[in-house]
C-alpha cells in the first residue's frame, strides 16, 4: 500500500497508470487472501478424507478377515470373540456407516443383522459393555433405519434392530435384583446372573445405563428399563459421601464402597457423563440436580488446575497423584455444561502428554511427570478426540484442527497395521499389539471426522441433521425427538391426540411439572450452586418412572414421533388450535441445551 499511496500522489500524466496498479495491486491481494482460504479450508478436508480411509481400511479389515466375530485382529488378520461372540465390531459402525452416508454398507448390515443375530446364547456377559455397545448400537441404528429425515432409512426394515435391543435388555434384567438396585457387573444370556458372580462393581459399571435403557422404554413403552437404570443411578448417589463424592467400587448387595478413591476416571467417568447427558435427553432434572452437585464437588476436591487427581472420597486426601487416559472425556463433558474455561486449559494439559508420547498412556504420574509403571498402553481409545471435537465446536479455535492432526499422524504412523488399527502396548517404544477395540470404529474415527467435517462446513446427520443428538459414552448417535425427549408432553404437543373417547391423558405430569410449564417454559439455569434446587428439592416428589410412560398416546403415525410433520382432520382444529395457543412452546421445554457456569458466562448452544 506504500507504492499505491507513491502512485497516487504523481502528477495528472502518471494518474491512470496508478490507478491501474492500485487495481490491479488490490486484485492481488483478494486473490493471495483467496488462495491461503482455500489452502486452509482444503487441509481439514484432505484430513477428513484421511480419516474416511481410515474407517473403511479398518472396517474393510474386519469384514473381510474377522466378521462375523466379534472384533479384529489386525496384525494377524484374524478374528475373535471378546464380549458375546454376535458381531460387536458390526453392531458398534452401524451409525458411523450413517454419518458417512454409506446407505449400502448401512443398508446391508442392518439386513444381515436383523436376519441373523440371536442372544439365547449360553454368554455371560459385561452388563456395562454390553449395554453401551450393542444396544446402545442397535437402537440408534434403528431410530436412523425408520426414519425418512435422515436419509438413511431402510425401506425394508421392520423394527428388527428394536427387537433385538428389547430382547438383550430384558436378559440384562436379572443383574438388577440386588438389595441396593445397583447392578451384578455381568449376566449370563441364557440363566441369569451365576450363583458365583461377584457382588463387587463399579460406580460407572452401575450408572451408565440410563441413556441406552431410557430410550428403550420410549420406544417400547415399557417402563422397567428405566426404572430399573434410575434406580441404579439414585442407589449410588444415596451412598455418596459427606462430600459429595462416589468411590470407585461398590458392594451391590451391601451398599459398602470397597474402593473409595473418587476420581472423573476410570471405574467412575461415565457416571458424571450419564448425569447431564440423562437430563439433556429426557428433562429429567432429578438427574440435573444430582449432576450439579456432583460436579461441584469434583471441582472443589479432585480439580487441581489443570489437572485431576483421586482422593479418598471421605477425606478428599490424595490418593493418586495420575492422570488416566479415561480422564481425557471431562473438558467435553464440561463444554455440554458450558464451563469452557477450565476445559481448554485442562484439555491442554492432557494433549502435552499425547505430543510427548505420540499417544495417551493408561496412566501418567504427576509427581515424577512420566508413565506409570504397568500403565503404559494405549488402546486406541477416542476421549481426547472427543473433547477435542466439542472444544473445536465451541471456539471454532483452529490449534483443535492442529491437535487432530497431530492425532491422525500418530494413529497413521504408529498404529496402522495390515488390516487395522493395532493397539501400543508402551507408548514408549511404540510396540504394537494384535488387537482393535469395536470403540475405534464406534468412537475414535468418528470424533476425528466430526471434528474436520465441521471445519469444511458440515454437511452431516449430528450439525446439519433434523434433530438434536446426544452421544452415548460409545459415541452413538441419540436423538431428541419428541417420542424420547418430550414423553410428559406426547399428548399435549401439536398433533399428537390421546385416542381414546377424545380425552387427553394429562394425568401424567405431575403438578410441579405443570405449574413450571405455566409459569416458565425455558428454564435457565444461572449458576451451579445448591441454592438453585435447595428450597424445592427438600419437597420435590420425583415422578414415578411409570409416570414418564403412561400418556404416550397410542397409534402415533410417523410426523408425530419425530415432529417433523403433523396432518389434522378438520373435526380436530379447533382443538388443536386451543392445544397450540397454551403448549406450543412446550415442544422445546426439553429440547438439548447447555448450562452457564461459575467461571464462564459464555454460553454455547449445541
Amino acid at each position: 500500500m506504500k507504492v499505491s499511496s507513491h502512485l497516487m500522489g504523481l502528477n495528472g500524466q502518471h494518474e491512470h497508470l496508478a490507478k491501474y496498479l492500485v487495481t490491479h495491486e488490490k486484485l492481488d491481494i483478494l486473490i493471495t487472501k483467496a488462495f491461503l482460504n482455500s489452502q486452509a479450508s482444503s487441509k481439514p478436508k484432505q484430513l477428513r478424507d484421511e480419516v474416511r480411509e481410515m474407517f473403511y481400511h479398518a472396517f474393510n479389515g474386519y469384514m473381510d478377515n474377522a466378521f462375523p466375530l466379534d472384533e479384529l485382529r489386525p496384525l494377524s488378520c484374524a478374528g475373535e470373540d471378546t464380549l458375546g461372540g454376535y458381531a460387536l465390531t458390526l453392531i458398534d459402525s452401524l451409525d458411523t456407516l450413517a454419518l458417512l452416508g454409506d446407505r449400502q454398507n448401512f443398508a446391508a448390515s442392518v439386513e444381515w443383522i436383523g436376519k441373523n443375530l440371536r442372544f439365547d446364547i449360553n454368554k455371560t456377559v459385561s452388563v456395562f459393555e454390553t449395554t453401551i455397545r450393542v444396544i446402545g448400537g442397535l437402537l440408534s441404528a434403528h431410530l436412523i433405519a425408520i426414519d425418512d429425515a435422515t436419509g438413511m432409512r431402510v425401506p425394508l426394515y421392520d423394527n428388527q434392530l428394536l427387537n433385538l435391543a428389547e430382547d438383550l435388555a430384558r436378559r440384562l434384567l436379572p443383574a438388577f435384583d440386588t438389595p441396593t438396585g445397583i447392578p451384578f457387573g455381568s449376566v449370563n444370556l441364557l440363566y441369569g446372573v451365576d450363583k458365583h458372580e461377584s457382588k463387587i462393581t463399579s460406580t460407572a459399571g452401575g450408572g451408565t445405563l440410563t441413556l441406552e435403557f431410557g430410550v428403550l422404554s420410549r420406544l417400547t413403552n415399557d417402563p422397567i428399563f428405566e426404572h430399573v437404570t434410575k434406580n441404579a443411578v439414585l442407589g449410588l448417589w444415596a451412598r455418596r459421601s459427606k462430600l459429595n463424592l462416589v468411590g470407585a467400587h461398590i458392594n451391590v448387595f451391601t451398599g459398602e464402597w470397597t474402593q473409595k478413591d473418587a476420581g472423573i476416571g476410570t471405574s467412575i467417568d461415565s457416571f458424571y457423563e450419564y448425569l447431564l447427558k440423562a437430563y439433556l435427553l429426557f428433562g429429567d432434572e432429578e438427574y440435573l440436580y444430582i449432576f450439579q452437585e456432583a460436579y461441584t464437588a469434583a471441582m472443589h476436591y479432585l480439580f487441581h488446575d489443570p489437572w485431576y487427581v483421586e482422593v479418598n472420597m471421605d477425606s478428599a486426601a490424595i490418593v493418586w497423584p495420575l492422570f488416566n487416559s479415561l480422564q481425557a472425556f471431562w473438558p467435553g463433558l464440561q463444554v455440554l455444561a458450558g464451563d469452557i474455561n477450565p476445559a481448554i486449559r485442562t484439555h491442554a494439559a492432557f494433549l502435552s502428554v499425547w505430543r510427548k508420547y505420540g499417544f495417551t498412556p493408561e496412566g501418567f504420574n504427576l509427581a515424577s511427570l512420566s508413565v506409570q509403571h504397568g500403565q503404559k498402553s494405549y488402546p486406541l481409545r477416542p476421549e481426547l478426540i472427543e473433547s477435542t471435537y466439542w472444544l473445536y465446536k465451541a471456539t471454532r479455535d483452529s490449534r483443535y484442527l492442529d491437535a487432530g492432526r497431530d492425532m491422525v499422524a500418530s494413529l497413521q504412523y504408529g498404529t496402522r497395521c495390515p488390516c487395522g488399527y493395532c493397539h501400543i502396548s508402551d507408548v514408549e517404544h511404540h510396540k504394537q499389539e494384535d488387537h482393535m477395540e469395536s470403540f475405534f470404529l464406534a468412537e475414535t474415527v468418528k470424533y476425528l471426522w466430526l471434528l474436520f467435517d465441521l471445519a469444511v462446513g458440515p454437511a452431516n446427520l449430528v450439525e446439519n441433521g433434523p434433530y438434536k443428538y446426544i452421544f452415548s459414552t460409545e459415541g452413538h448417535l441419540l436423538p431428541a425427538t419428541p417420542q424420547i425427549s418430550l414423553v410428559r408432553e406426547h399428548c399435549l404437543y401439536h398433533g399428537a391426540y390421546c385416542r381414546s373417547g377424545d380425552q387427553r391423558q394429562t394425568h401424567f405430569m405431575s403438578e410441579a411439572d405443570n405449574d413450571k410449564q405455566e409459569s416458565n417454559d425455558s428454564i435457565s439455569y444461572e449458576s451451579w450452586s445448591k441454592a438453585t434446587y435447595s428450597s424445592d428439592y427438600t419437597t420435590f416428589k420425583p415422578t414415578g418412572v411409570s409416570g414418564l410412560i403412561k400418556g404416550v398416546c397410542p397409534g402415533l403415525n410417523h410426523g408425530q414421533k419425530f415432529g417433523i410433520s403433523y396432518v389434522h382432520s378438520a373435526d380436530e382444529h379447533r382443538d388443536y388450535e386451543v392445544i397450540h395457543q397454551k403448549e406450543s412452546t412446550n415442544v422445546q421445554s426439553h429440547s438439548v441445551m447447555v448450562l452457564p457456569s461459575q467461571s464462564s458466562n459464555q454460553l454455547i448452544s449445541d
